[in-house]
């Protein structure tokens, strides 16, 4: 990465002399909105308004999940069931049907039950596609669950990947940022640990010393592939975009979320230097073809020095999965000039489909206060996601070095991408265009400036007047 930094610094050192530098919809009814989401309340069942009443008659709701809890003996929803079980303890009147979907065939599920009219009452997922949802008017608003206290306690930077306008659809409960992982174990057998941040509190280091880290694997560790990339699917897309983001001194989209800002010449560069890397064997090749499961795939088993789409909720996830034994360890990516980071935050959160059925929305509405606000079992569910909680004010559930720092990374989070109108078309025009440049059919720029250009359609096409920024 000498010749990124020789040519980044030249870019900066002039940029510093100059200026300083997702489709069919329901007949909902206008939700009734509040700038501040209201109620009363303390921890434990925090909902007001309909969550407040006792059901008029049994009710019974279904409830979709990922793998979002860690199994338990192995087993994928042996946990969910345990939730439901304690949850049926005080609310025997609400049954809750449970179906498990995969991250793989999940999506297209729904997409599918949606067309149908055949939703789910509850799901548990993330902002790409719940504020998707949200913005398409198919999902009933949470605004009635969220106390005070609680909307106090969680950062605006979250809250703003909940929300579309002033209605909260998604009820965030875990929350990490993501980052790079490196197996440690490789660098404590070819003696260069020193070559790592760690001795230093943020971990924060430049893209000279991870180059010297990465040639360290390349000559000391032959079997070992340095570091990974991928482009073959949207899926991780987060990875990519912060990796050469923090690279190149950049952001993905500027401020408003009006325009792509990824196109910069220091983004470029810093494509063009993993297209280069890849070549030199510094960099896997072949990531034209390979996903981010791929490329997580191969660091757990232990072919990989260094991946780039990881968090406290995926190592905590990996454990089962690793083929061999070693230590995986957070790192911020590098910058320039060893700055802070920007990091997205992985956020996990629940949200309701707006089924037309207002006793339905009501018992869904107790199952999500019951996750994430249970006395006994808000913090169990927290710990078994392997994530950090939403609220800024519960800290200290692991015992653990590597959950410390994360905690002390969630300083380097910046707005997420995730939130920006058309974003679900936005990201499908990114992967196609890191191919193209890693193929080698067009150079960094032509690619960024490509992506660019149909993206800021994609988001022009989406915005309406009438919604918040």
């Amino acid at each position: 990465m000498g010749a990124l930094k020789k040519s980044l610094m030249t870019i900066l050192g002039v940029t510093m002399v100059g200026t300083q530098l997702v489709a069919c919809s329901s007949n909902v009814e206008p939700a009734k909105s509040s700038t501040t989401p209201a109620a009363s309340g303390s921890m434990g069942p925090a909902a007001s308004g309909d969550t407040a009443k006792p059901a008029a008659k049994p009710v019974e709701i279904t409830w979709w999940n990922f793998p979002n809890f860690q199994p338990l003996d192995g087993e994928v929803g042996k946990y969910e069931k345990q939730i439901i079980a304690a949850f049926n303890k005080k609310n025997p009147d609400i049954k809750v049907n449970l179906e498990m979907i995969t991250f793989e065939g999940g999506p297209q599920k729904l997409n599918v039950a949606i067309a149908s009219n055949t939703a789910p009452d509850v799901i548990y997922d993330a902002p790409g596609r719940i504020i998707d949802w949200g913005k398409k008017k198919l999902l009933a608003p949470l605004n009635d669950m969220v106390t005070k206290e609680v909307q106090a306690d969680i950062s605006p930077a979250l809250w703003k990947q909940s929300m579309v306008g002033n209605d909260i659809y998604m009820y965030p409960i875990n929350t990490a940022p993501f980052m790079m992982a490196v197996n440690k174990t490789v660098f404590e057998k070819i003696g260069a640990l020193d070559l790592l941040p760690l001795s230093k509190p943020d971990r924060t280091w430049t893209v000279a010393e991870y180059e010297k880290a990465l040639q360290a694997v390349k000559e000391k560790a032959p079997d070992v592939i340095p570091s990974g990339f991928y482009a073959k699917s949207t899926a991780g897309d987060q990875g990519t975009r912060a990796y050469i983001a923090n690279l190149g001194v950049s952001r993905f989209l500027n401020e408003d979320y009006s325009k792509v800002a990824i196109n910069t010449d220091n983004a470029a560069k810093a494509l063009d230097w993993i297209v280069k890397a890849s070549k030199d064997k510094l960099v896997v090749p072949g990531a034209a073809s390979l996903a981010a499961a791929d490329v997580n795939d191969m660091f757990l088993q232990g072919k990989l020095a260094f991946t780039i789409n990881y968090s406290a909720v995926l190592k905590a996830q990996n454990v089962p999965n690793k083929k061999v034994k070693f230590d995986d360890i957070l790192l911020p990516f590098p910058t320039l000039d060893g700055s802070k980071p920007k990091l997205e935050p992985y956020l996990g959160g629940m949200a309701i489909f707006n089924n037309n059925d207002k006793d339905k929305i009501a018992a869904s509405k107790k199952l999500i206060d019951f996750i994430a606000n249970d006395p006994e079992y808000g913090k169990k569910n927290l710990i078994q996601t392997g994530g950090l909680s939403a609220r800024t004010s519960v800290t200290g559930l692991y015992d653990d070095s590597e959950y410390k720092y994360a905690e002390l990374a969630r300083s380097f989070i910046t707005d997420p991408p995730t939130i920006a109108d058309g974003y679900a078309e936005i990201r499908t025009f990114w992967f196609p265009e890191l191919q193209n440049a890693l193929i080698g059919g067009v150079s960094g720029k032509a690619a960024l400036d490509n992506f660019a250009t149909k993206a800021n359609e994609a988001i022009a096409k989406a915005k309406t007047p009438t919604q918040s920024k």
